[in-house]
């Protein structure tokens, strides 16, 4: 047993001596130092920007589902005339904690000469709140203003910014679905007054969406008392893919049940292509700096070939010699994605000051709230990532040593010693 484990000891034990032992060519020490710290620099920098892009997409759908729904089920035709029964079914489920119906048409709103194209949603106020978030975006006016009968309105602040539009203002919205007189076919005109607006920084609701009393809408599109669909909200937002196949199965009949992963799968798709290619673009950094230990270890070794005929006389075989190298290059390694990842997670946690003082010392901005709707980075630290991003600076480490630890292994004694 003690045979087995003091060769072991040795070649650790030369190793470690050779990575703090005082070189005679310190170039070699500094290139050592600069490879850890650009491993240390890549490896900090993936953990930061994929914080920064885990920020962005928890951003992204906090903002998307502020307006849209988690599940979505809809009728054919876009009426759905038993919406009660439905809610109650699915509301069966465990997993769905509220239900509200809605009404979605498509409508022209004008105002002295501005006309805009709309998506107008005929909402239950007092039910919206359980679905939805958007009464926190409210940046003038009440959602419960929509009362039955009044026919008022809330517009997206864009909508109601390109139409000239404020509080108590009137609008006329213009439905598609017209009526058949002895004229001919006359569009469906009704006055609205604006009661609010909101502003969800998302440029396809504020820009185009106006919501209404889902009574007011069933009268203006003549629905009576059937809606479009019904709108839930999960415990678990993530569990929205087994929700919908489970609700097919529940509630039968002819229905289409759409969730948020699908009705807005182009942004989260693309947020997510993105943070592929720049975790790819930065490891091709971290693979700079891992590979620069080739050059390291092959001048240690040209430096060392007279300590390494050495230890081959006295015994040493190449396998022994090539695991010393190893494990030098492995330390540097180590060392530099320790120091990587305790920095990433540092920077990557702090972001939210480390900017604005960025910011303040050097008098820039990197988000203007003039130019982008999110003026602040958000940063969202992984466990997954950073284990991921660890493995692969050390496995890539690990790989540069081997052909540099090879070559010493092949080094001859008789010819490294002959000009000793």
């Amino acid at each position: 047993m003690g045979e087995s484990r003091a060769p072991m000891r040795y070649e650790y034990f030369v190793g470690l001596r050779y990575t703090r032992a005082k070189r005679r060519n310190h170039f070699i020490s500094f290139i050592s130092l600069i490879s850890m710290a650009g491993i240390a620099l890549g490896v900090a920098a993936l953990i930061v920007v994929l914080s920064v892009m885990n920020g962005f997409q928890r951003e992204l759908r906090a903002r998307i589902l502020g307006v849209a729904s988690h599940v979505q089920i809809s009728g054919p035709g876009n009426v759905l005339a038993d919406w009660q029964r439905v809610a109650a079914r699915a509301l069966e489920d465990r997993r769905v904690v509220a239900a509200a119906p809605y009404v979605n048409a498509q409508a022209m709103l004008a105002r002295d000469a501005q006309v805009r194209g709309a998506i107008v949603r005929g909402i239950d106020p007092r039910r919206e709140a359980d679905v939805a978030d958007i009464g926190r975006h409210m940046v003038a006016g009440r959602l419960e203003s929509l009362v039955p009968g009044e026919f008022g309105v809330v517009l997206g602040a864009a909508l109601a910014q390109s139409l000239g539009a404020r509080l108590g203002d009137a609008v006329t919205l213009i439905a598609p679905q017209g009526l058949v007189t002895p004229a001919g076919l006359v569009p469906r005109l009704k006055q609205f007054r604006v009661v609010g607006t909101f502003q969800v920084d998302h440029f396809e609701y504020d820009s185009g969406l106006a919501l209404v009393n889902v009574a007011d809408a069933q009268r203006l599109y003549q629905l009576g008392d059937g809606v479009s669909g019904v709108r839930l909200k999960l415990a678990d937002l993530f569990e929205s893919q087994a929700v919908r196949r489970d609700l097919y199965a529940a509630i039968g009949g002819d229905v289409l049940i759409t969730d948020w992963t699908r009705s807005h799968a182009t942004f989260f798709k693309a947020v997510e292509v993105e943070k592929r290619v720049m975790f790819i673009i930065l490891t091709l950094i971290v693979a700079v700096a891992a590979f620069n230990v080739v050059s390291t270890l092959v001048m240690v070794v040209t430096d060392k070939q007279s300590d390494i005929a050495i230890l081959r006389t006295l015994g040493a075989t190449p396998g022994s010699i090539m695991k010393i190298f190893v494990v030098q290059g492995a330390l540097i390694g180590l060392i530099g994605t320790l120091l990587g990842v305790a920095g990433g997670i540092v920077l990557a946690l702090n972001v939210d000051t480390v900017l604005p003082w960025i910011e303040r010392t050097f008098n820039i901005r990197f988000l203007s709230p003039e130019i982008y709707f999110i003026s602040e980075l958000p940063s969202e630290l992984r466990r997954a990532d950073v284990t991921v991003i660890a493995a692969v600076s050390l496995a890539m480490s690990f790989v540069a040593t081997i052909y540099p630890s090879w070559r010493a292994s092949r080094v001859r004694p008789a010819e490294a010693l002959r000009y000793e």
